[in-house]
């Protein structure tokens, strides 16, 4: 079979697939309490790519009641059977492996496909996905540049499926409730916002062309991304400080604290963003910065800052990741998890909505099983009842993506940059321009 996205989409199937599902609710307890055995009213879901957090998100699905995973998807052959051995502990039905997610697609019984695979293959796999008649779940970020996020926008509503993206803590309760709060007035005016994240990553060394492992599926790897030979010190993970694949932790951390930023504000784009930062910590092949400062300032009289540092954990506010507001009447601090503090202007707790769940931010896979657990629930209620019920759309996703997407190509040209605040679109920066979109391999362009 080709690998060219054009030639395979001819034999996908685009004709939407009607779904009906009732009594969708959280499970978070073992198969025999987190299944209903013989409902006919199950969404079946394809998964695509389970190498870590992909297998953590088949799990999360599969113990989700009226849910059955019957597929995973990845070039990686190991990973496939480690996903469905792990799944075995969580439903009843066996899984199908596929190495080509595009035979997922053609499965005209598929519901849902979720796509957690490296960056560059986000906005792709979704376009393909939405095409094939599927709904989709979509781990951050929404895409590799903004481009392809304006094109899911539109394949979404061309297509008539629900996408929610993985900011999953539009869905936490407390975090919720917090917001209201803040949007409510509780600490007047906020007219300030910082989002962090610390961790200690240590080197990814200097790679080496080499041999193709045979395990892996090197092209299919690629996918989009112009052909490159295979490195030693790609796959897996490190491919995320690279910016042919990916987008650094500017996006791979910091689109979550960003878009609880643009929440609580209650902004859409900015007026002007700029970036500094850079490789500092080690001399190896990663290219991102490991440390940077992101700053963007709206015209309603609000800026948002985000600071990553990915080789020095020393936390803010007590916390390795979270965002604090600042207002006319004190502040108020979101420190990543299900909970929320307030403080007045002296630096006195207000009020304290104590942690329900502590995140292990050790845990880079899945810190919040059982919360994502709601999330996802929230996307069957969208696929269900309509998109208006998702609690983040693909819309909302883009916007929060693309604000960081636009502090790395600050980041990358060395100056600050004018947004038209209706748009988000960069005004009259021909070099920063270059960057709103990519250069694909022959076949797989983004289409509609």
């Amino acid at each position: 079979m080709s690998n060219s996205r054009r030639s395979f989409i001819k034999k996908t199937t685009a004709a939407s697939v009607a779904v009906s599902v009732g009594g969708v609710l959280p499970a978070f307890g073992a198969k025999s309490y987190g299944r209903i055995i013989g409902s006919n009213e199950k969404m079946r879901v394809s998964v695509m790519g389970v190498n870590s957090r992909g297998k953590a998100l088949a799990k999360n699905f599969a113990q989700q009641k009226n849910c059955d995973v019957v597929h995973i998807c990845d070039v990686d052959s190991r990973a496939i059977l480690k996903c469905q051995k792990e799944l075995e502990t969580s439903q009843e039905i066996k899984t199908k492996g596929f190495r080509d997610f595009r035979e997922s697609l053609q499965d005209k019984e598929i519901d849902v496909m979720v796509i957690a695979t490296p960056d560059h293959w986000h906005a792709p796999a979704a376009l393909l996905a939405l095409q094939a008649g599927k709904h989709v779940y979509l781990e951050k970020p929404s895409s590799h540049n903004p481009n392809e996020g304006e094109i899911l926008i539109k394949a979404a509503s061309l297509y008539g499926k629900a996408v929610q993206l993985g900011n999953q803590r539009r869905s936490f309760p407390r975090v919720m409730q917090g917001m209201q709060e803040l949007k409510d007035g509780v600490i007047g005016r906020a007219y300030f916002g910082k989002g962090w994240y610390a961790s200690n990553r240590g080197p990814i060394g200097v790679g080496s062309e080499a041999a193709v492992p045979q395990w892996l599926d090197w092209d299919l790897w690629q996918g989009p991304a112009p052909r490159v030979a295979y490195n030693d010190n790609l796959v897996h993970y490190k491919w995320h400080w690279h910016w042919h694949w990916g987008t650094g932790e500017a996006l791979n951390n910091g689109t979550h604290m960003i878009d609880m930023l643009r929440w609580g504000f209650d902004v859409d784009y900015p007026v002007k963003v700029s970036s500094n930062g850079g490789r500092y910590r080690y001399q190896d092949d990663w290219e991102t910065p490991d440390t940077q400062v992101i700053n963007l300032d709206f015209g309603e009289g609000v800026t948002m800052t985000w600071e990553g540092r990915s080789c020095n954990g020393r936390p803010v506010e007590g916390s390795a990741v979270g965002v604090v507001f600042y207002g006319e009447k004190g502040s108020m601090l979101f420190p990543g998890g299900n909970n929320y503090t307030i403080f007045d202007l002296d630096n006195n707790i207000i009020k304290e909505v104590k942690v329900e769940q502590k995140m292990d931010t050790g845990d880079l896979v899945s810190p919040f099983q059982n919360l994502i657990a709601l999330h996802i629930n929230n996307f069957f209620d969208g696929i269900r009842n309509g998109t208006d019920k998702l609690n983040a759309d693909i819309k909302s996703g883009h916007k929060s993506t693309l604000l960081v997407q636009l502090g790395n190509i600050a980041q990358r040209v060395g100056h600050s940059l004018e947004i038209d605040p209706k748009t988000g679109h960069i005004l009259k920066d021909k070099e920063a321009l270059k960057y709103w979109s990519r250069t694909y391999e022959k076949g797989w362009e983004m289409k509609l």
